[in-house]
């Protein structure tokens, strides 16, 4: 257990290395161009929504509701997915045979600039979209929230990770959140796990309010 807890915490700090920087910069230039909320390019038109494969489904079907109490999100995960470690602002669950789901909760200030720092997210992401480091790049909204989903091109390496991953905020008891989910496992398992990976992505329920 500690093995597979280290390998999660290694993901997990590959991914968020320097976010918390680049917010920090994306807030304070926001806060001095920005006195409020800023017009989206992420409009109706270009979000999209999840649409299951019959695949995806049949794995649905078969998954278990595992619920992350502290933060009201659920996701339904298939047999070989076990809990590894779950806090207040993290959630854990995996095994290296099949990958990794690894949830985070960064609490921001009322007065950040959510609006302005998904829509940098999203044109960050294109960027990398356009170095050919990312396959596929959307707005996405999930259970009524929307955010901006990716998946990352096979690394160099075949034994490094690759992710499905999705970013969002919300407003949740109080708080201004920004939602981190983040599903992995080595490039060379990535392709034969993708319907999974997208099912338990797309069966996310997200409390709100």
């Amino acid at each position: 257990m500690k093995s597979l807890l280290a390998f999660g915490v290694l993901l997990f700090t590959l991914t968020f290395c320097g976010l918390g920087d680049r917010l920090k910069d994306l807030g304070g230039s926001s806060s001095n161009s920005n006195t409020g909320s800023t017009k989206s390019t992420g409009d109706s038109a270009s979000v999209e929504k999840p649409s299951l494969s019959g695949s995806q489904q049949s794995i649905l079907d078969a998954a278990t509701d595992v619920k992350w109490d502290n933060q009201g999100i659920s996701w339904k995960l298939p047999a070989g997915w076990p809990k590894m470690d779950v806090k207040k602002e993290s959630f854990n669950y995996g095994s290296p045979a099949n990958g990794f789901l690894i949830a985070s909760i960064a609490v921001m200030p009322a007065s950040f600039p959510s609006e302005s720092s998904i829509e940098a997210t999203y044109t960050q992401a294109l960027e990398q979209l356009k170095q050919g480091k990312y396959e596929k790049v959307r707005w996405l909204e999930i259970d009524g929230v929307k955010g901006v989903e990716w998946l990352e091109a096979m690394p160099e390496d075949k034994d490094g990770a690759r992710r499905h991953q999705w970013i969002a905020f919300r407003n949740y008891q109080g708080q201004n959140q920004q939602l981190n989910i983040m599903i992995s496992t080595k490039g060379s398992n990535f392709d034969k796990q993708r319907d999974t990976f997208g099912a338990i992505m797309y069966s996310m329920k997200i409390a709100k309010g």
